[in-house]
């Protein structure tokens, strides 16, 4: 604007000064939250038809369907009390399910409740399950065995806390332990990368479908590489992305698209602005947009915070054998 200002000032008699841009307001989506859970109960549909065709039995089915569910409202309910937006639960066939959801400021002790809300739920519920069962052995959930309801819950729970990337035991020692950006962090990731590709191939029988998790984060860290450069091409341009989307500038949303226009290959097809026009990929513009407004992690966690949220960690990995229940040994591992 001052440059035009200054044009305008130099302009000689009779010359007609520019025209001032009016900027359309940036893209606002609709009812986001109806979408969201739309795609969860189709991604629940597809979870159920493909894990029948695996399973061959209703019964088991509903019931890891179950204890996947229970595990990730653990997750959906920290993160609702904790004020995130945009929630919804989505499920991955023959893998589980994860909490999407949006926020700003996020806080190592809410993160760290966040993540344990999931597993701990299941394994102390699936313990009361197992003293119930050792009291009397015929007592059924649905046609099935206390016992096996118990030992699902404990087992599946379990695994979801060992420390590795993208779990909730690798997502609590990355985000708690580690700093994110760190070396160290990195190194923890690949890590977590080489160990995934080793126990698809072999650590257990049949397990090859878990090679897209390290695939998708091989996948993500090429984008977030790619984002880095663009959120750079963005300051560069003197833009604030240390932000909230809401407040982000008209003028500064179609600058950022036209940015993305030019270093994102999805995007190339869409014509720059001028003119300031929506396209038919504008709300992924939007959602691409709101994901470069920069995070803020809240360090709120000093020793004594950490030290509590290690020592519950152990105690749930710990708990069966403290009872003297190997789940491990009832599955043949």
């Amino acid at each position: 604007m001052e440059n035009m200002e200054n044009s305008a000032a130099e302009l000689t008699p009779g010359e007609t000064p520019p025209a001032e841009i009016v900027y359309p307001p940036k893209y606002t989506k609709g009812d986001e939250q109806n979408n969201i859970w739309l795609r969860s109960l189709v991604s629940l549909a597809f979870y159920l038809m493909l894990g029948y065709y695996i399973f061959h039995s209703w019964k088991m089915l509903l019931l890891i369907t179950a204890i996947v569910a229970f595990h990730e409202m653990g997750h959906f309910m920290a993160m609702k009390a904790f004020r995130y937006r945009d929630l919804g639960i989505f499920f991955i066939p023959l893998l589980g399910a994860y909490v999407s959801g949006s926020k700003r400021d996020v806080s190592q002790r809410e993160s760290s409740i966040i993540l344990l809300a999931g597993p701990l739920p299941g394994i102390i519920i699936g313990i009361i399950l197992y003293l119930l069962y050792k009291q009397n052995p015929y007592l059924e959930l649905a046609g099935i065995s206390y016992y096996t309801v118990s030992i699902a819950l404990i087992l599946l729970n379990l695994i979801n806390l060992i420390p590795v990337y993208p779990l909730d035991g690798g997502q609590l020692l990355n985000r708690v332990f580690l700093d994110e950006e760190s070396v160290l962090s990195k190194i923890f990731v690949f890590a977590s990368i080489g160990f995934l590709v080793w126990f698809a191939i072999f650590g257990m029988d049949n397990a090859y479908p878990l090679l897209i998790f390290p695939a998708m984060m091989v996948y993500r860290m090429f984008g977030d590489n790619k984002l880095h450069h663009i959120e750079k091409k963005i300051q560069d341009a003197g833009i604030n992305l240390d932000m909230a989307y809401e407040d982000l500038p008209d003028e500064d949303y179609w600058k950022i698209r036209n940015i993305l226009i030019a270093e994102y290959l999805p995007f190339k097809d869409i014509p720059p602005s001028p003119p300031y026009e929506y396209c038919d990929k504008e709300e992924k513009v939007h959602a691409m947009i709101s994901g470069l407004m920069q995070r803020n992690l809240i360090q709120d966690m000093g020793w004594s915070g950490k030290l509590v949220v290690a020592l519950v960690w152990v105690a749930a990995i710990a708990s069966p054998w403290l009872l003297h229940l190997n789940v491990l040994r009832h599955f043949g591992l």
